[in-house]
């Protein structure tokens, strides 16, 4: 069984924008039910389909695939879930551990999310300057619910 151990965050500043370069990815959802999620999604010319279950703590199972690219973008325009989600992507090692941070474009534009992937739930980790509040535990930072309810909408209250 294939495990995810996720922990995230919202960005602080600017400084980690020199330590990689963007990836462009496009994703949509043809289920996004709490207990699992079947997401589509391309990165440059290579296309995936992940089926995830429930997150319990910050694990969850995940399997994930390779899929014809064509196919995927028939999928995402015709149906995944509306809106898409679009992001660029960075990846920044850190020692010993590979940070992602997603800059959200369209309707979830002005959102920046950490990701570390890590190998258990209490597992010791430093964190990069530029990472601020822990949002492990948010279910508004899920990006199958950015889709229901996109970052663009929230009240900034």
């Amino acid at each position: 069984m294939a495990k995810e151990i996720e922990r995230k965050f919202l960005v602080k500043g600017d400084a980690w924008r020199a330590l990689a370069q963007g990836t462009h990815y496009r994703q949509g959802y043809l289920n996004s039910v709490k207990e699992r999620t079947v997401r589509i999604r391309t990165i440059n010319e290579k296309a995936f389909l992940t089926i995830k279950g429930p997150t319990i703590g910050v694990t969850r199972q995940e399997y994930e695939y390779e899929i014809p690219h064509a196919d995927c973008v028939q999928m995402l325009e015709h149906l995944a879930e509306k809106p898409i989600i679009e992001k660029n992507r960075y990846k920044i090692p850190h020692e010993g551990l590979i940070w992602e941070i997603d800059e959200f474009l369209g309707v979830n534009a002005g959102l920046i999310v950490a990701e570390v992937e890590l190998s258990d739930e209490n597992q010791v980790f430093n964190k990069p300057e530029w990472i601020g509040e822990e949002i492990s535990a948010d279910p508004r930072y899920f990006n199958s619910n950015l889709v229901k309810n996109p970052y663009t909408t929230w009240s900034k209250s």
